[in-house]
């Protein structure tokens, strides 16, 4: 008889989805994905979901032993450095394998105007220089960094609404991607927008903006990503980390065979 496998997936993001998806037909496979719980209605994945912080990489690492799990999977949003940082001290205690699923990061092209800095401050610090109407599309936390900026006006996207403090002159709009071209582009127009704050997620759900601003030639400051935790094996697809995990739970061949 199989013995069944456990895998956790620190979820939150589309890759996260896809990758429970995969693994829940896997043979002899378990699946419980972990959610944050900072998005009110978030899509769920199959398989077992839990949402709620584990309380730091001690937490993390005691429900990973009493949970039995065999792999752990980090598919967290590219910026969510905390959890990436307890993600591998918990593998680590709890003695278990760990894999970061990071879909591959924005890449400039012929007409981009981007900037690249390290933090949503020294996006602030340079905003004055570029723009004086800003399309803000860095989340719903974080706004605190651009609050000094009295004589610029904000647009700012965000699925949930934005925590305070915000800019002074701030409109909120609330929308989740996917977004179209055509959208992107109505927006800058309709806002009179010039110039375009994000954080390189990557993936295709929330590129438009980046071609739309190409095209109205507006300035992009682009906030560049957190490195993952040293020593921890990257998948850029969930094919990838599809192969990973599998590899990991049956390193010695699947007990099937016997």
């Amino acid at each position: 008889m199989m013995h069944v496998k456990h895998v956790l997936v620190l979820g939150g993001t589309t890759e996260a989805r896809l990758l429970a998806e995969r693994l829940v037909a896997e043979p002899g496979v378990r699946v419980t994905t972990s959610l944050a719980g900072r998005v009110a209605a978030p899509r769920l994945p199959p398989g077992d979901v839990r949402v709620g912080g584990f309380g730091g990489s001690g937490g993390l690492a005691e429900w990973v032993r009493a949970h039995r799990v065999d792999a752990l999977v980090d598919a967290t949003h590219p910026f969510a450095a905390a959890m990436s940082r307890n993600a591998a001290e918990a593998a680590a205690q709890a003695h278990v394998p760990l894999l970061a699923l990071r879909r591959p990061g924005w890449v400039a092209q012929d007409g981009d105007r981007w900037h690249s800095v390290a933090s949503l401050a020294e996006a602030a610090e340079l905003l004055p220089t570029l723009g004086e109407r800003v399309f803000l599309t860095t989340g719903r936390m974080g706004l605190a960094a651009f609050t000094e900026l009295d004589a610029l006006w904000f647009l700012v996207r965000s699925v949930d609404p934005p925590e305070p403090p915000c800019p002074a002159r701030t409109e909120v709009l609330l929308d989740r991607g996917p977004f179209s071209l055509e959208g992107e582009r109505e927006l800058i127009r309709r806002h009179r927008l010039d110039v375009l704050v994000t954080k390189d997620s990557g993936g295709d759900a929330t590129a438009p903006k980046l071609t739309a601003a190409r095209e109205a030639r507006i300035p992009v400051v682009v906030v560049r990503r957190p490195p993952v935790p040293e020593g921890v094996p990257v998948a850029a697809t969930t094919d990838e980390a599809v192969g990973w995990v599998v590899r990991q739970l049956y390193a010695e061949g699947p007990a099937a065979s016997g």
